[in-house]
């Protein structure tokens, strides 16, 4: 059976930098697909960890796709490529410019729609969370302010009535929040956007999409 001669790691998270390791070992051809993985003790002895740390790595790779447990047998290669990261999980490492711009391209169409497809409810929710980031945004309440803007634009999105796009927003929204936090030291952004933001409502209350459309993205460049 292979082995690989590995420095042992010393890092905190060490299930998964194990099986970071072990993945970068099979995407590169070391091992084949069906071939059996080094037993549990020669992994640990390779990578200097305990028994826990080895069982957590395979189970990593396991929900990746790119190994199978067989009872009794061994952990074999089923894959060189793992599946698809979720997209949670790819949210969380993107760089806060690639995130913010995926929202300002969403916050455009979803008014676009909610110009089409909102409904009374809908159109009371939006002013209620327009109200609240005016408030908080003269009373220099940063953290406030950011939240009613976001859900603000989460009701547009609702209003939308296009689930993917609610569900989307509401994801990047969130992993974007405390990187805001971090960017904006008071409200000063909010309060110059708030006419911006009346007037994408109103569009939107008009049921004129080319205006909501239009104010949308006067306010993403506003935001840029």
């Amino acid at each position: 059976m292979m082995t690989t001669n590995i420095t042992p790691l010393k890092r905190r998270n060490l299930a998964d930098e194990v099986a970071a390791r072990l993945q970068d070992l099979i995407c590169s051809g070391r091992y084949e697909i069906g071939q059996q993985l080094p037993p549990e003790p020669e992994l640990m002895q390779q990578f200097g960890v305990g028994r826990s740390t080895i069982r957590e790595a395979v189970r990593l790779l396991v929900n990746g796709g790119l190994v199978r447990v067989q009872q009794g047998l061994g952990t074999f290669i089923m894959s060189k490529q793992p599946i698809a990261e979720p997209l949670s999980k790819r949210l969380h490492r993107a760089q806060y410019q690639d995130l913010n711009e995926v929202r300002l391209l969403l916050e455009v169409k979803i008014a676009e729609k909610a110009a089409m497809h909102r409904t009374k409810e809908d159109i009371a929710q939006m002013k209620d969370f327009l109200k609240q980031r005016h408030m908080h945004a003269k009373a220099n309440n940063v953290e406030a302010c950011m939240q009613a803007d976001i859900n603000f634009h989460t009701s547009i999105a609702v209003a939308s009535q296009n689930e993917i796009m609610v569900d989307l927003y509401k994801t990047i929204s969130t992993h974007l929040l405390q990187s805001f936090m971090d960017r904006f030291e008071d409200t000063k952004a909010f309060l110059d956007s708030q006419g911006l933001h009346k007037s994408l409502l109103e569009a939107i209350i008009d049921k004129n999409p080319s205006q909501a459309l239009l104010w949308a993205t006067r306010i993403s460049t506003h935001s840029k």
